[in-house]
């Protein structure tokens, strides 16, 4: 009798206890859910250039370059160094990529949350339009579903098919905001403002037209009309900015802040170019830590950022072979070079820029000089220039150009009859400064500016003189294989020279 006491007494204390288990289990604070609007911003945020596109895209175009070798052996020596390469791939298909997609699901059938639906569309778009311009064919409809429809080996879609999308989704996303429906007020680029965003979608439906003027210039032709047509951007206070702040800092200043603020320098042909054409810009962006023998030595004392001091650094060499490039500039050491100045332009709270009216400006003005659209190129031409250099006064008063200055500049440099394409898009690779992977895509798109080949010996390179793609990941390799191979049968052989798409020559 006692025990069959105490096995009831035992089951209603363990049934009482049991009572409110879960509820007492439950993180009283832990989030539940999260507002799609915020996935967006984490999205957008990430999306700045990161450091390791200093070492493929910026150096690709001649704009910076590091000697050293080892871990960050890339395009400073043509090599195809995929610990390096894979950024973009991780970073977009392992972050940004996912939230828009979740974001998408959430509000896609949603009335209320119309703009934000559309706003994560068009800056879908822009995300791919960098992972395919680096790739080629990737991973496009399955992308980014792996927790909603468990597909973890998404096929690859043509470059082809992707640009074909895009510029769907851009013009209608761009035309389905809508200025009278809820506004997205925790928007990190805009605060929520509906015409902002209009604005910057139809400016990337110009920027992914203008990728069609080789392989189709007819749909080029087409979405321009249709960009130009919704409204791009009217000035720099419509550009697409990341303002960092001490919790979120520069990718790239914060790299060049800390152990890698002595590996990477301005490029020779990037500070001669500057300085040949006597630009102001170069003394916004550029410092010489005149005399130093190490990178200890680079200090305030020693900085000059007078521009005919700035010498930048020549490609071809690794930091034991580039002595005699030294010696013939009379420089102390290589850290005698010209740098990105890391307390102004790469400062840790500096801003990433990501689509500007100056970049928008400089593609109409290709445009009309196609007869793409209408207006007078030279003026489009002279306001993309102007706008790049005012953008510059966002970094800080220390980087500001004086409007006497533009002005010189602009009317010292016309638009001239014959050298239009060579002149829009060499001003469009300045305007793209630090926005690797855009300085990168219009330079393949368009053969300009004219540079010349890094002669560095040892290059995995086998029939180009620049780095054409990225190749796809180990990973991707490994764990989806057949798809990746599939992709590869389509576009040619995973090397740095095969061509993407619209990269025809």
């Amino acid at each position: 009798m006692k025990k069959i006491h105490i096995a009831l007494f035992l089951t209603l204390f363990f049934t009482s206890c049991d009572k409110g288990f879960d509820e007492m289990n439950i993180n009283p604070i832990a989030l539940t859910s999260v507002d799609p609007a915020f996935q967006l911003n984490t999205a957008i945020v990430a999306s700045a250039p990161g450091y390791g596109n200093l070492s493929y895209e910026t150096t690709i175009v001649k704009q910076m370059i590091t000697p050293f070798s080892g871990q960050g052996s890339a395009a400073n020596f043509n090599q195809d160094n995929r610990t390096v390469s894979n950024g973009n791939w991780t970073t977009y298909y392992g972050n940004i990529i996912r939230e828009l997609t979740d974001v998408i699901a959430q509000t896609k059938d949603n009335a209320a949350r119309s703009n934000l639906y559309n706003m994560t569309r068009i800056w879908r778009a822009y995300a791919f339009m960098i992972v395919s311009d680096s790739y080629g064919d990737v991973p496009y409809t399955q992308a980014g579903k792996s927790y909603l429809e468990g597909i973890v080996k998404p096929v690859y879609d043509t470059q082809e098919s992707i640009y074909t999308d895009i510029l769907t989704e851009l013009d209608a996303a761009s035309a389905g905001l809508d200025a009278a429906k809820a506004k997205v007020a925790s928007d990190v680029l805009y605060d929520g403002d509906v015409v902002k965003w209009k604005r910057l979608g139809y400016s990337i439906l110009l920027r992914a037209a203008m990728r069609l003027s080789k392989v189709n210039p007819t749909k080029a032709a087409e979405y321009v009309a249709k960009a130009v047509a919704g409204g791009v951007m009217q000035s720099n206070a419509d550009n697409a900015i990341i303002r960092h702040t001490a919790s979120f800092t520069n990718p790239v200043g914060s790299q060049l802040n800390g152990g890698q603020s002595a590996f990477f320098y301005l490029d020779e042909e990037f500070v001669s170019f500057l300085q040949k054409n006597n630009d102001p810009r170069l003394t916004s962006i550029a410092v010489r830590y005149v005399g130093a023998t190490s990178g200890a030595q680079q200090v305030e004392s020693r900085a000059n950022r007078t521009a005919a001091v700035q010498i930048g650094a020549p490609q071809g060499y690794d930091n034991t072979t580039i002595s005699a490039a030294v010696t013939a500039s009379k420089l102390a050491s290589l850290w005698d070079y010209s740098q990105l100045d890391k307390t102004r332009m790469a400062a840790l709270t500096a801003p990433s820029f990501l689509v500007t009216y100056a970049q928008t400006q400089l593609l109409l003005a290709e445009a009309v000089f196609r007869k793409w659209t209408t207006g007078n190129a030279a003026t489009l031409y002279a306001n993309g220039i102007k706008a790049h250099m005012q953008q510059l006064a966002s970094y800080g008063s220390s980087t500001a150009v004086a409007e006497s200055a533009i002005t010189a500049y602009v009317d010292a440099n016309p638009l001239a009859a014959g050298k239009e394409l060579e002149q829009i898009n060499t001003q469009y690779w300045v305007a793209s400064f630090l926005v690797g992977p855009e300085a990168w895509a219009n330079f393949r798109r368009s053969g300009f500016p004219v540079l010349k080949p890094n002669p560095y010996p040892g290059k995995d390179l086998k029939t180009e003189d620049f780095i054409r793609r990225l190749t796809y990941t180990d990973a991707e390799l490994n764990v989806n294989k057949a798809n990746v191979q599939q992709a590869i049968s389509r576009q040619g052989a995973n090397l740095l020279d095969t061509r993407i798409w619209w990269d025809k020559k």
